[in-house]
């Protein structure tokens, strides 16, 4: 496939770096993507049509680069690349490792990652968006389209960065269909924060339930899909397929089963966030579902992972269960699977198996799920007794039931325990 640089052409940036193209990797609206190498090393190449090199465009790409990235999970535009004046230009940014897969590939399971990669996935990629809009930006054009991820490990990568701007910014990006929110699909704003979260939204529910959260039985209805239709699906008339008060757009048995089947996999206070985002928060941008609060959850959802012992199929604790007396069922082998000890610190809830690791998001609610600072370990002496060991550098302190209380260093485990407390310096853990 040609494209408009050949392979072998050589390129200097604005900076003086030195490229040469090696292939071209695909195309779209605004230009063509190509491998391009400096000093050995690989790097992604974007250059822009004639029609799309705009002033408007050098100017954004100018800015990215002066402000650089906002976090590490963006393929940010790095340096800009000029072939002879008076024609186009591009950027440089990372290139997309080969093992980091799209939204599209995991709902033709191309890519199948377990519970907990998955809940990694959106948990970076929600503090990535965070990081977006606490310089400022809005990134307008959220979708599966442009969002990539390590099915292994969670990681993920987040480019098309170039149509970024600042909060309220003239721009001719308006999203893509079906993650705009109502009010762009009508025509009544313009892409800020607020829609950017009922993107994001709409992202998250992809991710976790394969299906869009307002394609249910009129999406199943619709002979034919033209803009009419869709102004209404997602404009005019939006019916969330699970609203507790209206259940005429609930998901087709046979043509949206994948909506119908994992619904039911998730503990409730994950299902409340996206019941507030498309009953309420499709009329009220001010009350969509912050970052923060997003990835409070989802931090609970990783930390609240029971493998079951008979089949191996994870299953997530449900605190509304505990409230309700329901036995946690195995979705797998339908068999009851027991909820270990926990710990609760502040919002968060973190099952105490062998292996489990508190992070610093648990102990100072900073949002790093990346920072361990506490581990699951077994008493040397009784294999019977399990604690936490303490890995910062900052005293623990260990409340026992009759409120004695003893210091817990760095290396030395608290005894986990019922009714036991630990004061970890800016909250508090109880066990359960």
């Amino acid at each position: 496939m040609d494209g408009q640089l050949k392979s072998g052409t050589p390129l200097i940036s604005e900076s003086g770096n030195k490229y040469k193209v090696l292939q071209l990797l695909g195309s779209g609206g605004q230009g063509e993507v190509y491998e391009v190498e400096h000093k050995g090393k690989s790097y992604a190449l974007k250059w822009y049509y004639k029609n799309t090199a705009t002033e408007s465009q050098k100017e954004i790409l100018d800015n990215l680069i002066q402000k650089g990235q906002p976090d590490v999970s963006f393929l940010w535009p790095q340096d800009m690349i000029y072939k002879a004046k008076g024609e186009s230009f591009g950027y440089i940014m990372p290139l997309r490792p080969k093992n980091y897969k799209s939204i599209v590939d995991m709902m033709k399971r191309r890519a199948e990652p377990s519970f907990y990669c998955l809940c990694r996935a959106a948990y970076n990629l929600t503090k990535g968006y965070n990081a977006l809009h606490a310089k400022g930006y809005s990134y307008r054009d959220i979708s599966f389209g442009n969002v990539f991820f390590d099915p292994d490990t969670g990681d993920v990568l987040i480019c098309d960065n170039d149509n970024v701007s600042y909060n309220g910014a003239k721009s001719g990006i308006y999203g893509t269909p079906r993650f705009m929110a109502p009010e762009i699909v009508l025509g009544q704003a313009k892409p800020s924060r607020n829609t950017d979260l009922f993107s994001l939204a709409v992202l998250l529910f992809y991710m976790f339930m394969l299906n869009h959260p307002l394609e249910g039985k009129r999406e199943a209805q619709i002979k034919c899909m033209d803009v009419p239709a869709m102004n209404q699906l997602y404009g005019t008339d939006p019916l969330f397929i699970f609203d507790p008060d209206n259940k005429d757009n609930r998901p087709l048995a046979g043509y949206q089963d994948n909506a119908l089947v994992f619904w039911d996999l998730y503990p409730q206070q994950l299902k409340d966030l996206f019941i507030t985002s498309f009953t309420v928060g499709l009329k009220q941008p001010n009350r969509r579902i912050t970052e923060a609060k997003w990835m409070e959850t989802i931090a609970n959802l990783m930390s609240g992972i029971i493998v079951c012992p008979s089949c191996g199929s994870e299953v997530f604790y449900d605190a509304q269960k505990e409230i309700n007396g329901v036995a946690h069922t195995c979705w797998g082998c339908q068999k009851a699977v027991t909820v270990p000890t926990k710990i609760v610190i502040g919002r968060s809830t973190v099952l105490l198996m062998n292996n489990t690791k508190l992070y610093k998001h648990h102990i100072d609610g900073e949002h790093d799920m990346e920072t361990v600072v506490g581990e699951v370990v077994q008493n040397p002496n009784n294999p019977n007794l399990w604690g936490i060991r303490n890995l910062t550098k900052q005293n623990w302190t260990y409340i026992k039931a009759d409120g004695t209380q003893v210091p817990v260093e760095e290396g030395r485990s608290a005894a986990i325990a019922k009714d036991v407390k630990i004061d970890f310096g800016q909250l508090k853990g109880e066990f359960q």
